[in-house]
């Protein structure tokens, strides 16, 4: 456990590298700071999800959100566009590689737990590992929110077709994140129509 735990320091130093990208500097968020944002967003989701009926493992959710970047301690925080040169493909081996290193440290028997979460969540397999996936966007939704909010500009391409983006969910689980991604539109427009007044 101890080698997992070490690790893990990384990610508390590890910049967001869409943020740095675009300007921020240094500090701005690290991966830890948003995998944290994940779980809460996560938690939050699925604890409305099951008020409105939706049968789901809660457990299951937090675990998937508490790992869902932990292969950053090897590969870094990849930005999106490294598919474009390297293929969805290759990246998603690469992350599954570095996935099962650091796990090597959790002993056999939670490793091969913890790589089948890095499984369900890297194909959606599950509605919990859609519903992590939602709460990535919306933490990053947040985030670029909170930063515009301060006065960042330039984030945009985070915002564009957010409301239409699907998760494969369904019936009240699809509900509750449209309306979670919807709020956090209307609370930029209003940010930007202030800044707009100024």
């Amino acid at each position: 456990m101890l080698s997992v735990l070490l690790e893990l320091q990384r990610l508390k130093r590890l910049d967001r590298t869409g943020w740095v990208l675009r300007g921020l500097p240094p500090g701005a968020e690290s991966v830890a700071a948003h995998s944290y944002g994940v779980a809460l967003a996560a938690m939050m989701l699925a604890d409305e999800c099951a008020a409105r009926g939706v049968g789901l493992d809660a457990e299951r959710v937090l675990r998937l959100a508490l790992l869902h970047d932990l292969q950053e301690t090897r590969t870094g925080d990849m930005p999106r566009t490294v598919a474009d040169y390297y293929g969805r493909e290759a990246r998603k081996a690469a992350e599954r590689a570095a996935f099962d290193d650091v796990m090597r440290g959790a002993g056999d028997l939670h490793a091969a737990r913890y790589g089948e979460l890095h499984e369900d969540y890297e194909e959606r397999a599950s509605l919990e590992a859609r519903l992590v996936k939602a709460a990535d966007v919306v933490d990053l939704l947040a985030q670029a929110r909170a930063f515009e909010r301060a006065g960042a500009r330039g984030f945009d391409e985070f915002w564009e077709g957010a409301e239409g983006r699907d998760f494969g969910l369904e019936g009240a689980s699809r509900e509750v994140v449209r309306e979670v991604v919807s709020s956090l539109v209307r609370a930029r427009a209003e940010i930007n129509s202030v800044a707009g007044r100024q």
